[in-house]
């Protein structure tokens, strides 16, 4: 079992990985001597698997959770099923000492990250991720949403959780489809913070899609390490949290017009990042050479790297055009130098993002 720390002063809290240790969080729930009354937040799929090991648990911390079940897909995220999961709450009489466990995918765990964070005016949260791209990214930083028609994440809360609790078992259930979509975001890590992890991923990448229990740890440690590292520096994204977002100017356009469908959010990163790769090409940033390093690791992990399907240039522009990540109505990307670099830059000429698109 390994452990870091998310240094946010008097917010702080622990991301603890480990094997086989879902069973195991009530030493920790101990610790904060939470009100009886708490929730379990969860999916019928992923409840089905691992929510009676949790609640033995929970109830072993001397709690006594009500579950809440919500349809499993990202079309689900959004304000209604938020609106479902208070009404539950309030009607079990959760207080403000209460906590609520987030069992799932990064659906289940932006959606509870943003009732937590509005219950009450807040009230506290635990993750308990049991996917790759929401062990490695969404569980971690605070970030927490729902979408809307007319755009991903559009509504939201920076609000921290109490704990994180990942258990890599749980990835042997993990449909291959979803946990090659959760490499995408450790492919990203590499990409803008450490040529080493980046390097690490191409060697080992048959062990990592065997699921090897001591790989799968490093790379997981490692990109919760990258996260904890920006998010404790910059929290609330005013400026270096921003390189977290590679991949997702293009890639949130991409779910956005594919009315979040067609692909998991990983895959969508995935030509996100190859995109932006050859937009910093184009600016003279990086060589060929480097896109071609990127989209072979991409594709290694038999990720999506080009827009195969019919669109129309039109509709992704306007889709980037309301991202929340532009300012004062200028897009702004995440452009890598090398793999392992990367700068923000919001002066790209239309000609350039017209060119991408043919």
């Amino acid at each position: 079992m390994k452990e870091l720390t998310v240094d946010l002063g008097t917010r702080s809290y622990s991301i603890v990985i480990g094997t086989d240790i879902l069973g195991r969080i009530d030493e920790r729930i101990r610790e904060f001597r939470f009100s009886e009354k708490s929730a379990i937040i969860s999916n019928p799929t992923v409840y089905s698997l691992y929510g009676e090991q949790l609640r033995k648990a929970v109830e072993s911390a001397g709690l006594d959770p009500i579950t809440i079940l919500i349809p499993d897909g990202e079309e689900y995220k959004d304000y209604f099923w938020s609106y479902h999961i208070l009404s539950k709450l309030l009607e079990a009489g959760l207080d403000r000492r209460s906590v609520i466990f987030a069992l799932g995918g990064g659906v289940i765990g932006d959606i509870t990250g943003f009732v937590a964070s509005t219950y009450m005016r807040g009230i506290s949260c635990i993750q308990v991720p049991t996917t790759l791209l929401s062990q490695v990214d969404s569980s971690v930083g605070g970030k927490t949403g729902v979408n809307h028609p007319l755009g991903k994440n559009m509504i939201g809360t920076f609000y921290q959780p109490s704990l994180v609790w990942i258990d890599v078992e749980t990835l042997k259930t993990l449909p291959p489809r979803e946990f090659l979509a959760g490499m995408a975001e450790v492919i990203k890590y590499g990409i803008i913070r450490d040529k080493g992890l980046f390097n690490y991923l191409d060697r080992h990448s048959e062990e990592i899609r065997a699921l090897d229990p001591e790989h799968l740890m490093n790379i997981i440690y490692r990109s919760c390490e990258i996260k904890a590292e920006v998010v404790s520096q910059d929290e609330r994204e005013a400026g270096l949290r921003a390189i977290l977002n590679f991949g997702h100017t293009i890639g949130h356009a991409i779910e956005t017009i594919t009315n979040y469908r067609r692909f998991l959010h990983g895959e969508a990163v995935a030509i996100g990042m190859v995109y932006e790769a050859k937009l910093a090409n184009k600016k003279g940033l990086i060589k060929e050479y480097t896109v071609k390093k990127i989209r072979s690791l991409i594709k290694k992990y038999n990720l999506p790297y080009r827009l195969d399907f019919p669109y129309h240039r039109s509709d992704i522009f306007r889709a980037m055009a309301i991202d929340k990540k532009a300012v004062s109505g200028r897009l702004r990307f995440v452009l890598p130098l090398e793999i392992g670099r990367v700068t923000i830059a919001s002066d790209i000429p239309k000609s350039l993002l017209q060119g991408l698109f043919q």
